[in-house]
């Protein structure tokens, strides 16, 4: 049986963190530092920054949402559909691996002078692959921490921007958050411009007719229940 790129990925990825996390010396070199940037022209760190995390707990979470989303993204681009024919996995790896640059550009150029800005973690590709997915999939049913019941992903996308940007914005935390957000973004931009390019599927046509459909079936049944009571 054929290991999928998502697990292949993965598994590097925990491989990497694992032994960032046991020696500081391999975490300094890896890890995103704006002044090493600057100063050093270690352009490297926009994209191994990407593949060690703050801890065990930020690893899996990151590992175990990227898992979920990237085979449910592989089943559309390797399907019958053929969503990116015979590129397919230079594609989906590129999506990752340019989302994790993409995703640490925004805040490079705001803390592109700072001596004390660290980045780390795979966020800004989960984010994007999860937007990914969801462009093809927008009823997937996904839940937010606060929300106990789960949204369809078009609205799980939409509440994810617009939290993410508020918490970007009040700084009361440690964390990455406008990865999150333009990692998502790149995620989108990326995934219509493949598909656009390769792809054999409207992509607008797709994300509508599926986010239609459950309204016409409530339609349909309000007025079934009006005419036979």
């Amino acid at each position: 049986m054929e290991m999928s790129i998502t697990l292949v990925i993965t598994i590097i990825t925990c491989v990497i963190s694992f032994w960032a996390l046991s020696n500081e010396d391999i975490m300094r070199k890896l890890i995103f530092n704006a002044e090493a940037v600057t100063k050093h022209k270690q352009y490297y760190r926009f994209l191994t920054s990407g593949f060690v995390h703050a801890d065990f707990i930020h690893l899996a979470f990151n590992m175990l949402s990227f898992y979920s989303f990237g085979t449910a993204l592989e089943k559309i681009i390797f399907s019958d559909v053929c969503v990116f024919n015979t590129k397919g996995v230079m594609l989906y790896v590129a999506l990752y691996l340019t989302a994790i640059i993409a995703s640490e550009i925004p805040a490079y150029i705001k803390h592109k002078y700072s001596t004390s800005y660290l980045s780390l973690g795979a966020s800004g590709a989960v984010s994007a692959v999860i937007f990914a997915t969801v462009l093809f999939f927008p009823q997937l049913k996904l839940g937010l921490m606060f929300i106990p019941i789960p949204v369809p992903g078009y609205i799980f996308c939409f509440l994810y921007l617009v939290i993410s940007t508020y918490l970007d914005k009040s700084q009361n935390s440690r964390i990455n958050h406008s990865a999150h957000i333009f990692g998502a973004l790149y995620g989108v931009a990326f995934t219509f411009v493949v598909v656009a390019i390769f792809g054999n599927i409207d992509l607008i046509e797709n994300f509508l007719a599926q986010v239609k459909q459950p309204l016409n079936n409530l339609l349909r049944f309000n007025c079934k229940y009006q005419l036979f009571p």
